[in-house]
């Protein structure tokens, strides 16, 4: 089993930054692809980035490319997401998610996932 526990959340105004925080513990190693997906009220779960635990190679959403970066820190088992020039359509839950397969995209394709955690950017 692996345990995903997400962190960093929380309010911030329009034009700022958030880092999320991803910490895994357990057979961490079953993770070959690391994601983050975002789910707003009323919506869908929505696709945010994702890393290759072994080589980083990314992947972002149309929606955050160029504001959002996703890292990993191999040692600690931590994945992070740096989230700069937020704006309101950036408010929801976010969720770390691990794959086990490399082609992981949808989330039907991960099979870990953590809590959650509230990003609110206010106007």
């Amino acid at each position: 089993q692996v345990q995903l526990v997400e962190s960093g959340g929380g309010l911030v105004q329009a034009g700022g930054s958030l880092r999320l925080s991803c910490a895994a513990s357990g057979r961490t190693f079953s993770n070959i692809v690391m994601g983050w997906f975002r789910q707003a009220p009323g919506k869908g779960r929505e696709f945010v980035a994702n890393i290759r635990r072994t080589t980083g190679i990314t992947s972002y959403g149309d929606s955050v490319k160029g504001r959002f970066t996703i890292s990993r820190d191999y040692a600690k088992n931590t994945v992070y997401l740096q989230m700069n020039n937020l704006n309101p359509e950036d408010t929801a839950v976010y969720y770390c998610a691990g794959a086990k397969r490399l082609d992981a995209v949808v989330p039907a394709d991960y099979d870990n996932w953590g809590q959650g955690t509230q990003v609110t950017v206010s106007s």
